[in-house]
């Protein structure tokens, strides 16, 4: 039994961030006489025995993997618009369940000169103190001639150095290199280079790069987005599927008022001009080149590129905190605010959540470590959800009637052309009450499917036409295991899978038109985006690929 809930074990022996988790259960009503620990945590019980550095708590091994939770985009006291301790993040992340974190304070002049050197203590220091929870030092890079960006890096001797240098000599802040031109796309390209030559010189162990929510300014274009992970595809692996700042959409005056993700821009001078009007909302709290079934996302899968989605908090100051900016701070001259202090008051205005409270990404990890999160991220073994809309997914493409186990996701199945393949999908339904307080009902799985058709001529076409919705499940049970299979038939062309997931309570017909997606996310409504009454998951895709 995890400590957290073996009450065999005092409170007074427990973790800071054990104890916290346990403080929480309880509160939540949770814990109590009768209870064990597998209806308590669901699927978080102990770890394998193969992964000795998981200390407390940790998913059941699933489809041969750990489904470890975690988020790659969160802010602390070295970025100039953050307020939180490094340890107050990671302890929060940990208490509401993710099993790793990485610290990414905004790239510019005084954290390349000072703050990406400052913050490592403290984040060696949080390795130390919360022993079931993976950091990463990382940084939310300022793309040149783009948006934001976490770029992030396996720990060890060099990460710090390696960092700083990327940094001081890539980041479009501290180059002037904001505007959208060549050479500052160029320096993009520069940099990821950069950083797959760190990891072929072994400077470090493993290199990865996210964009941050592409479509918030318009400033990603399909044509940047393609260059990058043609790139260097082993290190720019994907994008945020969904941006953080979930709670920003809260109305007024429980909330900020404004849009999900802090979605509210207009087209800019630098902004992509093929981009639409809609592509600067949120759709069921996902960015636009995700939510649309046939968009940019799957313009870029139909041609076999290898992009995943995540999701995550962006959490800078947290909605309904009663944190203050330590006051008097000198952020320019030390690199970092002052701890913060008690305000006294809810701050209603703030847009995020803490990690894991809201948002979460699911990697598929061949054990409990940094570079095996890394390799899942790599492999696109990723899904992703709000709310704690379902407790876990298991998803495979095997040849029809061979028992064949197939593959997970990210994967490619390959099989003899016009063979039978089938998409076998089990989902455990929510188990426990959400940071909402209320159990989610998962009500229908979408399958979502495309052809293959190579690359694009056109490296800014954010369109396919041969990627639809093909089948929808309807669940009609609230708890328990769920198992649904799609056939795919006799399989003649190169097609990939995706899944997407909803609670029903906000549906209209897709951006391309009913008949490619019926009943998708509708867009959220700016100030009045309550995130806790719109949910989904997502997955990655899996590609199956006849042969002869």
């Amino acid at each position: 039994m995890a400590p957290v809930v073996d009450f065999s074990v005092p409170d007074a022996e427990l973790s800071p961030g054990q104890l916290s988790r346990r403080q929480m259960f309880r509160r939540a009503g949770l814990l109590g006489a009768g209870l064990s620990a597998a209806g308590v945590l669901g699927t978080q019980g102990q770890a394998a025995a193969a992964t000795p550095a998981r200390v407390t708590r940790g998913p059941e091994p699933r489809d041969g993997y750990l489904w470890l939770a975690g988020d790659h985009h969160i802010h602390t006291q070295y970025s100039s618009d953050g307020i939180y301790k490094v340890s107050d993040q990671v302890q929060h992340g940990n208490a509401y369940g993710l099993d790793w974190m990485v610290i990414t304070d905004h790239g510019g002049t005084t954290h390349a000169k000072i703050g990406v050197d400052k913050v490592n203590p403290d984040i060696v220091a949080a390795r130390q103190a919360v022993k079931d929870a993976l950091v990463f030092q990382g940084l939310e890079w300022n793309i040149p001639g783009a948006e934001h960006g976490t770029v992030f890096v396996a720990p060890g001797r060099n990460e710090v150095a390696t960092l700083k240098e990327f940094e001081n000599s890539f980041d479009g802040g501290v180059k002037n290199a904001g505007a959208s031109t060549p050479q500052n796309e160029a320096l993009a390209i520069a940099g990821l280079n950069f950083l797959a030559d760190a990891v072929r010189r072994r400077r470090v162990e493993a290199a990865l790069f996210f964009a941050n929510h592409p479509s918030r300014k318009g400033l990603d274009s399909p044509h940047e987005i393609r260059a990058w992970r043609d790139a260097q595809p082993g290190i720019a692996v994907g994008m945020e599927g969904a941006p953080g700042h979930q709670a920003a959409g809260i109305p007024k005056p429980h909330g900020p008022g404004g849009g999900r993700g802090f979605y509210d821009s207009n087209p800019g001078a630098d902004s992509f001009p093929a981009y639409p009007a809609e592509s600067y909302k949120t759709f069921g709290g996902f960015d636009w080149m995700t939510s649309t079934v046939g968009g940019l996302w799957d313009s870029l899968l139909a041609e076999g590129k290898s992009c995943w989605i995540t999701a995550n908090s962006d959490s800078h100051s947290v909605y309904a905190d009663m944190s203050d900016r330590g006051p008097g701070s000198d952020f320019n001259a030390n690199g970092k605010y002052d701890d913060p202090v008690y305000r006294g008051s809810q701050n209603l205005a703030a847009g995020d959540f803490w990690p894991g409270f809201y948002s979460r990404t699911h990697v598929g990890a061949k054990d409990f470590s940094y570079t095996a999160v890394m390799d899942g991220l790599r492999e696109g073994r990723v899904w992703v959800d709000h709310g704690g809309l379902i407790s876990a997914l298991v998803v495979r493409a095997r040849q029809a009637g061979r028992g064949q186990r197939g593959v997970s996701l990210g994967d490619t199945l390959h099989v003899r052309k016009g063979a039978k393949v089938e998409l076998v999908i089990e989902i455990t339904l929510a188990n426990q009450p959400n940071w909402a307080q209320y159990v989610p009902t998962l009500a229908r799985v979408d399958v979502i499917q495309g052809d293959v058709t190579g690359p694009a001529a056109d490296k800014d076409v954010f369109t396919t036409s041969a990627t639809k919705v093909v089948k929808s499940f309807e669940v009609g049970r609230n708890t328990g295991t769920v198992t649904f299979t799609y056939q795919l038939g006799a399989v003649d062309r190169p097609v990939y899978v995706r899944l997407r997931g909803t609670d029903g309570n906000r549906s209209a017909p897709g951006l391309l038109g009913a008949a490619i997606d019926p009943a998708g996310p509708q867009i959220d409504v700016f100030g009045d985006g309550d995130p806790w009454k719109d949910l989904w998951f997502y997955s990655n895709p899996i590609w199956v690929v006849p042969r002869g």
